[in-house]
Order: C-alpha cells, then structure tokens, then sequence
C-alpha cells in the first residue's frame, strides 16, 4: 500500500501549511468531537475540547515526529489529554461551587458596599485580558448576559464563549489571589 499521500499531508502539517490544517481538520475533528462527545456528555465541552484539540495541535507541530506515530495517533492523545483536562476543570468547578455553598449563607450576600481599590484592581484585570475574553466577560458579569446570549450576540460558538470566561476568570483569580490563612 502506498503510503506517501499520507506522509506528504503528515510533513506539510508539520512544517505549517494551513491547507494541509485544514485537511486534516477536515478529516479527524469528527473523530475528536465524538470522543470528547462520549466522554464528557455535553455537547459545547466537546466542541471546546475539538477547537482545543486542534489550537495544540496547530501550535506543537513541530513535536509531530511521524516516525513515532502515525498524525491520527498523535491527535488522539492530544484529544485524550484535553478531554482529562476539561474533566479536571469540572471537579475544581463543582469543588468550588460545593465550598462555596458550605461556607455562605444568605445573610453573607448582604455585603458592604465593594472596596473601592477592589473594584480598581479587579477592572484593571479585566482590562488586561485580551480584547475577545474581555468582551465575553463584560457582557456576562456587567451585562448580566447568559452564555447562550453572548454567542448568539457575538455569533460565537458557545464553547467558545464558555472558554473566554473559564479561563479569564481563571486568570483573574491567579492574579489576584492572595495567600490567606484557613480558620
């Protein structure tokens, strides 16, 4: 069987030919769709983890070696790796979410009034995101906006959407935390 189509689509692939990304898009993302799909069981994570899959696949290029496996091989385990990792990112959301509902009652919704250097410094970090995630965030937390609303307003796919904040609030939290010592 002659194998060099596949070696030629391989090495273009990896020296960056954007036709060659495509094709292969083209060819495994529904592969990958379908193993995040039955994996996670939510459709706009699969769709999350298949862009995901791609941008990493896209960027490391470079780190295909063909003689080591074949480029469907290596996107699995790429697939693989984003797939444990958006299972990750669910167990520290539902974590948080569980913490969250231990530690607060109603009566410690009622608040003072937001520090006014909090209130600085927290948009000074949303200014510091890059112009799509800052736009997303806005109008989720400014805007009150779902998620669905926003990519529909952006006309942005939702797992798109869902990732700008995900990861901006992430950002944010890292560069905000504090180190604090538990009671």
């Amino acid at each position: 069987m002659d194998d060099s189509p596949e070696r030629e689509l391989d090495e273009r692939f990896r020296t960056g030919d954007e036709r060659a990304l495509e094709e292969v898009y083209r060819r495994w993302s529904p592969v990958v769709f379908t193993l995040a799909l039955r994996s996670l069981g939510d459709r706009s994570d699969a769709e999350d983890v298949t862009q995901r899959v791609f941008v990493s696949a896209w960027t490391s290029r470079a780190s295909y070696d063909p003689a080591k496996a074949k480029l469907s091989t290596w996107l699995i385990a790429i697939t693989r790796h984003r797939i444990a990792d958006m299972h990750e990112s669910r167990a520290k959301v539902r974590a948080l979410r569980e913490q969250l509902e231990r530690t607060t009652r109603p009566d410690d919704l009622v608040r003072e009034s937001p520090d006014l250097a909090e209130s600085i410094l927290v948009a000074d970090e949303i200014e510091r995101l890059e112009p799509d995630a800052r736009h997303v965030v806005r109008l989720a937390f400014f805007d009150d906006l779902t998620h669905e609303q926003i990519a529909r307003r952006l006309d942005m796919p939702l797992g798109t959407v869902k990732s700008h904040i995900r990861r901006s609030l992430v950002r944010m939290r890292d560069r905000l935390e504090v180190t604090r010592v538990a009671p």
